[in-house]
């Protein structure tokens, strides 16, 4: 079954997070190297009657650590600058490098410990995929809890996978509120219902212009509503949640906000946004350099601010980039990749990633420092951490889009019933992952 499933994937997985701070993506080279020890001679001094013999030393020959990734590679160089500073004692040294089709490229090369990589840096939502290939090693193999004591809950738990963690987060993106300071009246209220009723209030469909905007029939931007509810597209069991009493309630309490919402397709939601014809915006950080350059006054709110009817606040998912180690560089590796990973735990990287690449830290002390606490945007996705919850990591969830999206169309374009198509798109669903078997 794991070989299907893997080898269905590798055509399937299209999702990943779209990188306000950087893409997703690993690849890397072949690490070269190992421990040696050097020692040093005897020498005699010239002009002196008897041998002086120097102490034995043990000196480690330099050890390379390969990092294969398809992400932003500014996000890389910022990440292997702090790496590598606190690895210069040890002689160990990590190289990224830049690779496209990931998944094909760890089929591949996953167990080839001469060509493949040690380590891979990518998205969370893929792990399932990559363990089910065999070719992971558990973080916990190589680093303790004590290791991971100021990493986020959330980030943690995106890393892990059947209850082994395989993944060791760097940072994360949420989605967000993002409004425009100059046409939003008042303050942006603290519960959704009191939200749609300004949006009743302050939107006007036949003029063509907004109080809010948002990707309403597409899966992950409904998700605080689907979580909020205590829904969920899919299971830890692989089971579709389509047709849930909680689906239907969250998909149901949507429909009236897509209602105000216009089209709702991602570059329509952004252009009216952009083009100061919607006063706000729930979108990732991915969107802020657009809306900077359009010259727009905007705010930031965590959707985690937002109450639901049932008191729960939105809870949208979260996607966390980190780093996987290969298992044959756990095994013949172990003690420089060790020394990678506790590197990475350190806050300094989180810190520098915040300063230098805008990225949400995994390490929750990174948001002590006093200039990634004044950055708005960091601290509401530190805020929405709370309540977020990690894309599943199972390698099923990527035939579940397909079916939760023409779910939230039917629903919100064509006007369907919502427990019929319930029904509908819970049995399509059913039957896709039924195929992955």
């Amino acid at each position: 079954m794991k070989r299907k499933i893997y080898g269905t994937l590798c055509g399937l997985l299209a999702v990943g997070m779209v990188a306000g701070c950087g893409t997703q993506g690993t690849a890397s080279n072949a690490a070269n190297g190992g421990n040696a020890s050097g020692t040093a001679q005897d020498t005699a001094a010239e002009g002196e009657g008897t041998d002086a013999a120097e102490p034995e030393q043990n000196q480690a020959e330099p050890q390379t650590i390969t990092v294969w990734h398809d992400g932003d590679e500014s996000i890389m160089q910022v990440i292997a600058e702090e790496v590598n500073k606190e690895l210069e004692p040890e002689n160990v040294t990590v190289a990224f490098e830049k690779k496209s089709g990931l998944t094909d490229q760890l089929q591949l090369y996953g167990n080839d410990e001469e060509n493949g990589p040690d380590m891979y840096f990518y998205a969370h939502d893929s792990l399932g995929m990559f363990a089910e290939m065999g070719i992971l090693a558990p973080i916990t193999d190589l680093i303790s809890a004590e290791d991971e004591k100021d990493l986020l809950p959330m980030t943690i738990e995106a890393g892990t996978y059947q209850g082994t963690q395989y993944l060791l987060p760097v940072y994360y993106e949420t989605l967000l509120f993002l409004y425009n300071q100059d046409l939003w009246e008042g303050e942006v209220p603290g519960t959704t219902d009191e939200l749609y009723a300004y949006m009743e209030e302050h939107t006007d469909t036949a003029a063509g212009t907004y109080a809010v905007v948002n990707q309403h029939s597409t899966a992950y931007n409904v998700a605080p509503f689907i979580n909020g509810y205590g829904a969920y597209i899919i299971d830890e069991n692989a089971n579709p949640g389509l047709n849930t009493e909680e689906m239907i309630e969250a998909v149901t309490y949507n429909k009236q906000f897509a209602e105000l919402m216009g089209e709702g397709d991602y570059d329509t939601c952004n252009t009216l946004f952009n083009e100061q014809k919607a006063a706000a915006i729930i979108g990732g950080p991915w969107l802020v350099s657009g809306i900077k350059e359009a010259g727009i006054n905007y705010g930031i709110k965590s959707l985690s601010e937002f109450t639901l009817p049932n008191g729960k606040p939105l809870a949208p998912y979260s996607g966390v980039q980190g780093i996987g180690v290969l298992k044959h560089a756990g095994e013949n590796k172990k003690d420089a990749v060790a020394s990678v990973l506790k590197a990475l735990c350190k806050e300094n990287v989180g810190i520098s990633l915040a300063k230098k690449s805008s990225c949400a830290p995994a390490n929750e002390k990174s948001y002590e420092d006093a200039e990634v606490a004044a950055d708005e945007m960091i601290m509401a996705m530190r805020a929405t951490a709370e309540t977020a919850q990690p894309m599943p990591n199972l390698p099923q969830m990527s035939v579940m889009w397909g079916p939760a999206e023409s779910f939230l169309a039917a629903v919100n374009k064509s006007g369907e019933d919502v427990a019929t198509a319930a029904e509908t798109y819970q049995q399509a669903a059913v039957m896709a992952v039924a195929d992955m078997q």
